[in-house]
């Protein structure tokens, strides 16, 4: 399952390799991680880790396959 993760504000280069298994955009005023999620453990280990980290998700979305 792939999915679109968008974080409020832009997160730094450093901050984001906190997702190694995530790609990321930068957009105006907001930052879009999108990757492969392997099942729900991992959607809410990442989910967890952008809490912790102090990222707000905006948005979740699961992509087209």
């Amino acid at each position: 399952m792939r999915y679109e993760f968008r974080v409020a504000g832009i997160v730094s280069d450093t901050l984001a390799t906190a997702f190694t298994e995530l790609d990321s955009v930068r957009t105006t005023g907001q930052t879009l991680f999108f990757g492969q999620v392997l099942d729900d453990a991992h959607l809410h280990a990442l989910l967890a880790r952008f809490r912790d980290l102090g990222l707000r998700v905006t948005e979740l979305r699961r992509l087209p396959a």
